[in-house]
């Protein structure tokens, strides 16, 4: 008896040893959005021309921002401090009353406003002329929400159930989302201040974008599929850190990474199918090589 149970331990770990190595595979919409892309090859070619001062962080996307940093571009917090002749609003859009007063100074402003930041704006303020109070699904701290809650005279920024509760009755509630926000999370904060209001008129107008949509929904069937799941994007990414949360749904091992170095050999082990997403402003080239160094772990690694 201990021959043979010897015999069979001996052949049980040659087959653990023979398994195949983790298979990696990509979620089906992952990385840099069109509005993201625009953005920054709008920089490269304003930089190439002269100064250019681009009004806050262009992209969440660190690897990004190093490489508009080496050719020229700077960085600026606070408008008033701008020092060349031309400034850039981010992609996450600004206000129309930090413009005006850009242009005010005789700056030459370029706008790299993504067109469905622009749209949120467009029907926030609509919203509001047209007499219901306008609700803001998203971070209240959030560049792109500043960019629209600065034009309005009276609003809240909503992100939890806690929040719903503290806001007051309004015979009217407009009601739209930052635009990297899940869109179940907005349409269910809506329905919780229907709920909290029957008697008011409550408005949903769907201002999350396509690209955004697209990656929640990959993400979450990549999740499904997956023993692990990286997720590729800046630390200061909202629509990054959003996929992180959705694939934590359904997957129990989720990394949020920036870059190849983040990655560590024992996540790949006992995992058959490791998953990698990544935010809407993550370059294709980031991408790959944190692919290539997860394949390089996989296939190091025992199962």
């Amino acid at each position: 008896m201990p021959t043979c149970f010897a015999i069979q331990s001996e052949s049980a770990c040659a087959t653990l040893a023979t398994s195949p190595p983790t298979r990696i595979l990509r979620a089906a919409h992952l990385g840099m959005c069109f509005g993201v892309r625009d953005a920054i090859a709008l920089a490269c070619r304003e930089v190439a021309k002269g100064p250019l001062t681009v009004l806050g962080d262009l992209v969440h996307n660190e690897a990004v921002l190093s490489d508009l940093r080496r050719r020229g571009v700077v960085v600026e917090l606070n408008a008033a401090a701008v020092a060349t002749p031309t400034v850039m609003i981010t992609a996450h859009g600004a206000s129309q009353r930090a413009v005006i007063r850009m242009r005010g100074r005789g700056l030459l402003v370029l706008e790299a406003t993504c067109p469905l930041v622009r749209y949120m704006q467009h029907c926030a303020r609509e919203l509001a002329a047209a007499g219901y109070h306008p609700v803001i699904v998203g971070h209240r701290d959030h560049v792109e929400v500043r960019g629209v809650t600065e034009d309005l005279t009276s609003f809240d920024v909503v992100l939890t159930p806690k929040d719903v509760e503290r806001l007051e009755e309004r015979p009217r509630f407009g009601v739209v989302a930052q635009t990297t926000q899940p869109v179940k999370k907005a349409r269910w904060l809506a329905a919780l201040i229907r709920r909290r209001f029957p008697r008011s008129d409550v408005r949903f107008v769907d201002t999350v974008c396509q690209p955004t949509k697209l990656r929640q929904a990959a993400a979450a069937k990549l999740a499904r599929q997956s023993g692990v799941v990286i997720v590729i994007g800046g630390a200061q990414s909202n629509n990054t850190r959003e996929l992180v949360a959705t694939c934590r749904r359904f997957c129990g091992q989720v990394h949020h990474v920036q870059t190849p170095g983040d990655l560590q050999p024992e996540w790949f082990t006992n995992a058959a199918v490791a998953g990698i997403t990544a935010g809407t402003s993550t370059p294709n080239a980031v991408i790959d090589a944190v692919e290539n160094r997860a394949r390089e772990l996989a296939e190091r690694g025992e199962r």
